[in-house]
């Protein structure tokens, strides 16, 4: 072997040599460090793990409030197809009355008979005290049911923000929802009171909690009615702090309640113009007819002049319902 070639093999065999012994020199700490690094990434990657855990559980929970808002609306659709056109019985209930069909019948039967003898008392003749024994005794008892309905509505509308702070101080200090509705059942003004009775003794009776909430919007059709029962719904389908939601609710409608204030007030000149313009021509025709009755009797006594007075009442009444169209405003 010539010594060129027995120097490039020692060269070799040194290097080698010296590269084995670095690796066992150092190999602990390699190995540390692979360990580590695998560590690192096992930890990397379960944080992967847990934010797609999260995604998934928020996409779930997005899915679920999705299905209760549409399963609380085709239940309310199913209940009411007809929508804003409640039944004889729930205008009753709702109006806190415990009429009957026989007893309205009666009711208008008395009213319309009582207008009856008074036209006939003031000398109206028969034929026209009939038409306006017809039209009171339809009208009048209708529109006592309906005022008597709006009211409470109102008053319930005005009352139930306290009871949701009720509720959601009850939660906060630790009660039981079940307990707080029974604390507004017994404490709370009417017609808040009695509704939510109404609730308790339904969830009593071994009804369901969500669904004893649903049946409140049937009962007073009030848009904080269906976002509380909306909020337990969802409270009890998904979980969460049901005081913070009621909380959020409560802010809500006394928000929407500062707004209606405001748009009233705003809307109160607008009203009030339209009460003023409405109301002048009957004042002038009145005062006119006091100071020179033949002057403004010939829109009573002649043919041209009743056709005027149909189509001066016509006009008036288009324009006080445009004007009325104006200012309505629906939150």
């Amino acid at each position: 072997m010539s010594p060129a070639l027995l120097t490039v093999l020692l060269a070799v065999l040194g290097t080698v040599t010296f590269g084995l012994l670095l690796l066992v020199a150092f190999y602990p700490r390699i190995a540390a460090e692979t360990a580590l690094n695998n560590r690192v990434l096992l930890v990397s990657g379960g944080g992967q793990t847990a934010a797609v855990q999260d995604s998934i559980a928020e996409s779930s929970r997005k899915r679920s409030v999705e299905d209760t808002l549409r399963e609380a609306d085709e239940k309310r659709r199913a209940k009411n197809p007809t929508r804003n056109k409640p039944t004889f019985m729930v205008r009753m209930r709702q109006a806190d009355l415990t009429w009957s069909k026989h007893t309205y019948a009666l009711i208008c039967a008395a009213v319309g008979g009582s207008v009856l003898v008074l036209s006939l008392f003031f000398g109206l003749g028969m034929l026209p005290g009939v038409g306006f024994a017809i039209s009171s005794g339809m009208l009048l008892p209708h529109l006592y049911v309906s005022r008597r309905r709006n009211g409470r509505l109102k008053n319930f509308s005005a009352e139930f923000p306290n009871a949701v702070d009720v509720i959601v101080r009850g939660i906060k200090a630790g009660l039981p929802l079940v307990d707080c509705l029974k604390i507004v059942a017994s404490e709370a003004q009417e017609p808040v009171r009695s509704e939510f009775k109404t609730l308790v003794q339904d969830q009593t009776l071994g009804m369901p909690l969500d669904e004893a909430v649903q049946r409140l919007p049937d009962r007073v059709p009030l848009t904080e009615a269906t976002f509380f029962a909306i909020v337990i719904a969802i409270q009890s389908r998904t979980g969460g702090s049901l005081s913070e939601a009621l909380g959020n609710l409560s802010k809500v409608l006394r928000e929407r309640k500062k707004m209606q204030a405001k748009v009233k007030a705003m809307s109160s000149e607008a009203k009030a113009s339209g009460g003023i313009i409405a109301a002048l021509p009957v004042i002038v025709g009145v005062l006119v007819y006091f100071s020179s009755p033949q002057y403004i009797s010939l829109l009573f006594t002649t043919a041209i002049g009743n056709v005027v007075l149909i189509g001066c009442a016509f006009w008036m009444l288009i324009g006080v319902l445009v004007m009325r169209k104006m200012i309505n405003f629906d939150l």
